[in-house]
């Protein structure tokens, strides 16, 4: 450990914590499952007999599967209040446990249906499956069951990690073409709506409110924003082994509303760059002509960042991201950042009130990026940062509870920021929890699903 530590100043309040509307949010999800469900009873009639139940259970995983497909894509359509006020990676989490509930009642409604009517009309499974392809939407709807379950089997974990973020990201987009055609298959055949002009009005309504959604969020709103704003490379600077700072230059920036701890998802408008964009936090307080991001290269896109020139046009989507001062509930703060992680941190590092000290955790001083402003920073406000580097042999320095009460005491009072990698942050979380932290105060985001 090299500590880094100056007198302390008398430091301002923070600012009181916003409530998170998750828990609102949630319930009225769980809701609308509760109302699809109502509507398979008010429609079901008397259900009868082994091939009754068989199929009545095959409606109610289509009907839900349905609604779980619109709700899939209503949570990244990136509405504010989801991206910023609950937190970007909490929704990214519901959105994975959304897609494994798609793919679980899409794969049971299929069984399901075709098992009852199998045994309806006493055939074979397959010859009933062969039968069942030629009722109308059938064809469409096959095509989008099967971009569904490509895209759920990419997005299993241990597949995610052996393809690019590159061809992920593509193929995810596929989504919304299996939710088209799907849709008239749902409304096609589905009882509950040929039997019920208000139903069929509603599932309208909901499928065209999330595109509506999509539309304003995901594409109006970035147009508006580019246009506006104009938004250019200044300048790269290397801040360590493969890590690059950006300086990103527009016009009237500060009205975009970004904050320290936040991010955007950058589009680089360059030969190879273009066609992606990925989430970097910005690793230095907004100012009102300038941003800037701090990249580590961990893939195609991210590696590119070097060889980036001045002038290059700049397509960015955000404000996002839940972890700001808003989170803050105490007057004294912990942030702890491991690698790449110490961007959003350094940020807050700077602007965040209170009595603040920060832990960067690295391989080694040369892995450090960022820490001559850290260091600045610290002597400025007053502040504490602590290095956790790996001894000579490669041994990694202990983190955990004991070290943590005895450094900061009265630990169990602070407010932490935790960013870093998955596993990283998964053991601080479990040392800070065992050190006396109230889950309330731990503030992390990671995208890792």
């Amino acid at each position: 450990m090299t500590t880094v530590e100056a007198g302390r100043a008398a430091p301002p309040r923070p600012a009181r914590s916003r409530r998170s509307p998750a828990a609102p949010v949630l319930a009225l999800l769980w809701a609308g499952a509760a109302a699809v469900l109502a509507l398979w009873w008010t429609g079901a009639g008397s259900v009868t007999g082994a091939a009754g139940w068989l199929t009545g259970a095959g409606r109610i995983a289509g009907l839900l599967c349905g609604y779980s497909c619109a709700v899939l894509v209503g949570l990244m359509a990136r509405v504010p209040l989801l991206e910023v006020r609950i937190g970007s990676d909490r929704v990214a989490r519901w959105h994975a446990m959304a897609g494994r509930y798609t793919v679980s009642l899409l794969v049971a409604h299929v069984v399901l249906i075709l098992a009852g009517y199998s045994a309806e009309d006493g055939t074979p499974l397959v010859g009933e499956a062969l039968a069942v392809v030629h009722l109308p939407d059938m064809l469409k709807a096959l095509a989008g069951t099967a971009v569904l379950l490509a895209v759920g089997f990419l997005s299993a974990r241990a597949v995610r990690r052996r393809v690019t973020h590159e061809f992920w990201y593509y193929v995810h987009l596929l989504t919304y073409a299996a939710v088209f055609l799907a849709f008239g298959h749902q409304i096609g055949l589905g009882e509950e709506f040929t039997g019920s002009p208000v139903a069929t009005r509603l599932w309208y309504a909901l499928y065209l409110g999330v595109a509506a959604l999509v539309l304003w969020f995901r594409i109006l709103t970035p147009v508006r924003l580019n246009l506006r704003h104009r938004m250019r490379v200044e300048s790269v600077r290397q801040e360590a082994p493969d890590v690059y700072s950006v300086l990103v230059r527009g016009r009237r920036l500060d009205e975009l509303g970004a904050r320290s701890g936040q991010f955007f998802r950058w589009r680089f408008l360059r030969p190879g760059m273009s066609w992606t964009s990925n989430p970097y936090s910005l690793s230095a307080p907004p100012r009102p002509d300038l941003l800037r991001v701090t990249v580590k290269a961990l893939g195609d896109h991210s590696a590119a960042v070097a060889g980036l020139r001045p002038g290059t046009r700049v397509w960015a989507e955000g404000p996002y991201g839940s972890l700001t001062a808003d989170r803050a509930t105490a007057h004294r703060s912990l942030l702890i950042a491991a690698g790449v992680g110490i961007t959003p941190l350094r940020a807050l590092f700077e602007t965040l009130p209170g009595d603040v000290s920060l832990i960067y955790r690295a391989r080694t001083a040369q892995d450090l990026a960022l820490s001559a402003e850290l260091e600045e920073i610290a002597g400025r406000r007053g502040s504490q940062v602590l290095y956790a580097l790996n001894g000579p042999r490669g041994e990694r320095p202990r983190i955990d509870p004991a070290w943590l009460r005895a450094a900061f005491p009265g630990i169990a009072g602070y407010d932490v920021y935790l960013c870093g990698p998955h596993g990283f942050a998964q053991e601080l979380y479990a040392a800070l929890r065992s050190a006396g932290v109230p889950d309330r105060r731990i503030h992390h985001e990671s995208f890792a699903l």
